[in-house]
């Protein structure tokens, strides 16, 4: 059976820039005494295509003859598990008017905001100001020139609209403080709500690019906050464990999940000067084995090696022994002579810390393994 392919979705970025357009072209729209409705727009991405996106809601708010135009888009991020799929992105636009009259060469400046659901930074190390919205640069350009389009296109100072010196946009995400809670932007000072991400404005399912961005913004918060030791963790219950026993400042904590090989490289490009390498028995034994590229996807541990290794460090496994998983061997192993368990156990932390600093340039390595319980059983010396 062919392998269905992966559809591709949008960044919450290009949803926004989507959002932004619809709400300035109902704003015009009503400052022109039309009341046109907005079913969909095509907006520019960075590499020059262009994109059509549905509109979701969209209405205008009149108050004291101040219009207030407001349009949402409904992220789609095709198959990948993003936790912002179906999250509804919402833009408000609204005028910035003046008493002096603007010259009619002047340009109408676009300001970016804030409002429910978009956090805000409150550490450094992140491409965005502290106290500003956590809208990334990237956004913040597709926003502006999908706004420009209209802007242009409706020759505004030609309209009538002298007084008119900006245009502040609004974006918001309802559900955006709940979301945040499925994410790591508390560790990166992001708080009150999501981030508007995106470089390119389209998602590739399941692909590496928002770990690895993930990853790097961790290790620019981690060196803005003056920390020369990071903790890379496979996992959640391996960055638990370290935290438990040794108590380091939250954002010393980078979680790697299976990309290994670009969080040591990615570290000497930081420069830290000590590494401490978090990982249950199955991505232990994968790292002390030289494997850079943890998960599964490119290939199961391969049992009968990993037994084979695990002899070369004198972990005594019977030859004949037949293991069906990586937890089987672990099970033997640690049900074993007491010495003989802790000796393998060091000498698998030891391998995994050696190949670490192989790939990290020369940093210091501490390798530290934790059981299925959640608790550090053992360290490479």
């Amino acid at each position: 059976m062919k392998k269905k392919d992966l559809r591709s979705g949008y960044t919450t970025g290009a949803c926004a820039a989507a959002a932004a357009k619809a709400a300035v072209m109902l704003l015009f729209s009503a400052e022109e005494r039309k009341r046109e409705s907005v079913k969909g727009v095509e907006i520019p991405f960075p590499d020059g295509s262009r994109v059509k996106f549905k509109i979701h809601k969209s209405d205008v708010l009149t108050q004291n003859s101040q219009h207030t135009a407001r349009a949402s888009v409904i992220k789609d991020a095709g198959d990948d598990p993003d936790v912002t799929h179906g999250a509804e992105i919402a833009a408000e636009a609204r005028l910035q008017v003046a008493g002096i009259r603007a010259q009619e060469s002047e340009k109408i400046r676009i300001v970016i905001t804030g409002g429910k659901g978009v956090g805000i930074v409150t550490k450094p190390g992140l491409p965005i100001p502290i106290g500003e919205p956590a809208i990334n640069p990237v956004p913040r350009r597709m926003i502006k020139d999908a706004v420009m389009e209209i802007v242009e296109a409706k020759n505004v100072r030609t309209c009538g609209l002298m007084n008119v010196h900006a245009i502040e946009i609004t974006i918001s995400v309802p559900d955006g403080q709940e979301l945040a809670k499925k994410t790591l932007n508390h560790r990166l000072g992001i708080v009150g709500g999501i981030s508007i991400l995106g470089t390119t404005g389209s998602v590739k399912p399941v692909s590496t690019e928002a770990w690895t961005a993930t990853i790097a913004s961790s290790m620019d918060v981690a060196k803005a906050m003056g920390h020369k030791v990071i903790v890379v963790s496979a996992g959640r219950s391996s960055e638990k464990a370290h935290m438990k026993k040794f108590q380091l400042p939250e954002e010393a904590y980078i979680l790697m999940g299976d990309h290994l090989e670009y969080t040591l490289k990615e570290a000497l490009q930081h420069g830290f000067n000590k590494i401490y390498l978090c990982a249950q028995w199955a991505k232990m034994v994968k790292i002390a084995m030289a494997t850079p590229q943890t998960h599964v996807k490119f290939g199961a541990i391969d049992v009968k090696k990993a037994a084979g290794f695990l002899n070369s460090l004198g972990s005594g496994i019977p030859d004949d022994t037949v293991f069906n998983t990586a937890r089987e061997i672990f099970d033997m192993i640690n049900t074993g002579p007491h010495d003989l368990t802790a000796d393998t156990f060091r000498a698998v932390c030891n391998a995994a810390k050696q190949y670490a600093e192989e790939m990290s340039g020369g940093i210091a390595v501490t390798a530290y393994l934790v059981s299925y319980e959640g608790e550090i059983i053992a360290a490479s010396e």
